[in-house]
């Protein structure tokens, strides 16, 4: 079941748009797409497809329409045929879902070299980053199979089966079974029944019985899920569609939004059915999850201050019943994909859902302590509780280390099944610290970009390595255990230097400076530096001259080189491909000369220790002349920036 926290909302089928004359069927197309008729726009853009007609657009719909359907495979073919169209025709978001997609395929080398490429197109996606801070992912899930072992509950149905949560007489559920409410302009995204709580009471051997609707006045015509109770049974939340007398209420999009109510029992019926006062019509709050003590609700939503298509966040609950302000937990856990059903053990555990840290494809369950969230690395649970289908809405009881969740998995009775987990090994949540510094120049204080940095402990191994960016500043995760530390920079031509720490408690290390002192073995004159530091040149769009964002990564090569050879002086000469005239071709490489002159003066090296030159297409580096057919591939290796040092 894809996208939960939208799942159950209610699609508005009367948003009308312009006609285009000159094709009616991708009108078409696009519209049952926009108005999340998924089912249908998949249907349309095929025959365009097989017609001949294709587009970035509709590979990125067509890709989204399968992907929030779970067809993982149809979904990685369409945005595998939006990346072949390059970086330009596919954002980073679906190139994330394209990964995803792929590691439901478990075509995990090639999801891996997707995430490497989303993490060189944007270097702040915290998806990308916890990819790069973690490539031994799939080593560190395998070493957790074993740890729990999975059961199919006899109460699911044929139909979608998820959300359990402990109740005093068992267990309550979300299910679409035996639903008679029809109607054919709100099941669009998925063609799936109405959702209605479910009871279940639990029998001495672990099994079900008496399986009936929760309660009349909680099951409504509008979709119910997601309870959580008190310990008491006296007070439930739950998650149901924004709606005014039994009929939904819709946004300004045509979407009936998911929010959290409250219920408490009196006389042995719910009663005072009211929506938290943090709801809202315009944003989706749902699945929440008590604390142990009961004074802090933890839900999912996509409210404002999200990070990605939905996040977690706490809520306090005061003494006299009111709420607090909502608190987005941070980007720890939330990112720019969902995060959602939250459930906190009495152990102070956090267990989520998530697509958009490290896992095996769909939505796997992750762990984290939320009493030192700081110092607590998010666990994926591994197999077989994970699997590379969605996997989600897990609760845990701490003292008899049983529990349940809820998977779409290809082996179960419906489209949601749930399953009894038990756990035989204790959860290692791995503890860590962020240290923090920033590598200079010993001599000039100049940053230093991609110095080795090693981290040891008292045994003298090396327990975390990582390298300087672009700004000269690391960050790497340490162990908890108490002792020296050891922190080493190093770097070719340059002396290493380092540091030494202490753990003690739970303190934060402050920011550390290592200083490296530069070896003076500079380049010959007349040098190349992109040779010399063995780097691409500084590359240039079509008739541009702007730089572009590889290109920053490229200079700040150059700068380091220049600022640790404070008398190095440079030669930048712009070239461009032999497309154009001859005089238009020189104005634009000299263009591109000043462009990076000014960019190179903006990062503070001095206008007299640098010169710009266009040669135009005078010195193609191949044989791609005015009369010669030439791939972009070719064309594109003289549209350049080279780096002669002169003195």
């Amino acid at each position: 079941m894809k996208n939960r926290i939208l799942y159950l909302c209610l699609m508005c089928l009367f948003i009308t748009f312009p006609g285009n004359a000159q094709n009616k069927r991708l009108e078409k197309a696009h519209k049952s797409f926009n108005n999340f008729d998924y089912f249908q726009a998949i249907k349309q853009y095929m025959a365009l497809v097989k017609k001949g007609t294709t587009s970035p657009k509709i590979y990125q719909n067509l890709g989204d329409a399968n992907y929030l359907n779970a067809k993982y495979e149809e979904a990685a073919k369409w945005y595998g045929e939006l990346a072949k169209m390059g970086s330009g025709a596919i954002d980073k978001g679906h190139m994330y879902r394209y990964a995803q997609s792929l590691r439901s395929l478990k075509k995990y080398e090639l999801s891996n070299e997707v995430l490497a490429q989303l993490n060189a197109l944007e270097q702040n996606d915290i998806r990308g980053v916890n990819y790069v801070q973690n490539k031994d992912y799939l080593q560190k899930i395998k070493e957790r199979i074993g740890s729990y072992t999975i059961e199919n509950l006899s109460i699911n149905s044929s139909e979608s089966d998820f959300a359990p949560s402990f109740s005093i007489e068992g267990l309550v559920f979300s299910s679409a079974r035996d639903s008679n409410i029809i109607s054919k302009n709100i099941h669009n995204w998925n063609k799936k029944r109405f959702l209605n709580l479910y009871t279940a009471t639990k029998t001495d051997d672990d099994s079900f019985k008496n399986i009936m609707r929760f309660s009349e006045k909680l099951n409504t015509k509008l979709h119910e899920s997601s309870t959580a109770f008190t310990k008491d049974g006296k007070t439930v939340y739950f998650t149901r569609n924004n709606g005014k007398k039994g009929k939904f209420k819709r946004d300004k999009e045509g979407v009936s939004r998911l929010q959290i109510y409250r219920a408490t029992m009196k006389n042995g019926k719910w009663r005072n059915i009211k929506p938290l006062p943090f709801n809202a019509d315009g944003y989706s709050v749902a699945h929440p999850t008590l604390n142990k003590t009961e004074d802090k609700l933890y839900f999912s939503s996509d409210m404002p201050g999200t990070l990605g298509h939905s996040d977690i966040f706490m809520v306090d609950i005061h003494a006299d019943g009111t709420y607090g302000t909502p608190i987005n937990l941070g980007d720890k856990i939330n990112t720019e994909s969902k995060e959602s059903f939250p459930f906190v053990a009495d152990d102070g555990v956090l267990y989520f859902a998530s697509d958009g840290h490290p896992g095996l494809g769909g939505m796997d369950i992750f762990a984290v302590d939320i009493n030192d969230l700081e110092n607590s690395s998010i666990v994926n649970l591994g197999e077989p509780l994970n699997s590379t289908a969605d996997d989600f809405s897990l609760i845990f009881n701490t003292v008899i280390k049983k529990g349940y969740f809820a998977s779409n998995r290809a082996d179960g009775k419906g489209d949601d099944d749930i399953y009894a987990l038990e756990q035989l090994k204790p959860l290692d949540l791995e503890c860590f610290k962020n240290i923090t510094g920033t590598v200079k120049d010993k001599k000039t204080g100049a940053i230093i970009v991609e110095a080795n940095i090693l981290l040891y402990n008292d045994e003298s191994e090396v327990i975390a390595s990582t390298f300087s960016d672009i700004d000269g500043n690391f960050n790497l995760k340490s162990n908890c255990k108490k002792g020296d530390f050891l922190l080493v920079a190093e770097k070719d031509t340059y002396e290493k230097d380092m540091a030494t720490y202490q753990n003690k408690s739970q303190e934060t290390i402050a920011p550390l400076e290592l200083l490296l002192l530069h070896i003076d073995t500079g380049a010959p004159i007349g040098t190349d530096l992109t040779k010399y530091l063995k780097i691409v040149p500084v590359y240039f769009d079509l008739d541009k001259s702007f730089i572009r964002e590889d290109a920053k990564v490229i200079l700040a090569k150059i700068i380091e080189y220049m600022n640790a050879y404070p008398d190095a002086k440079v030669q930048v000469g712009s070239h461009t491909d032999s497309r154009a005239n001859d005089t238009y071709n020189e104005q634009l490489s000299q263009r591109r000369a000043q462009e990076t002159v000014a960019y190179m003066a903006k990062q503070g090296i001095p206008l007299s220790r640098i010169k710009g030159i266009g040669f135009g297409e005078t010195q193609l580096t191949n044989e791609c002349g005015n009369t010669i057919k030439c791939t972009k591939e070719k064309h594109q290796q003289n549209r350049r920036s080279e780096f002669i040092l002169v003195e």
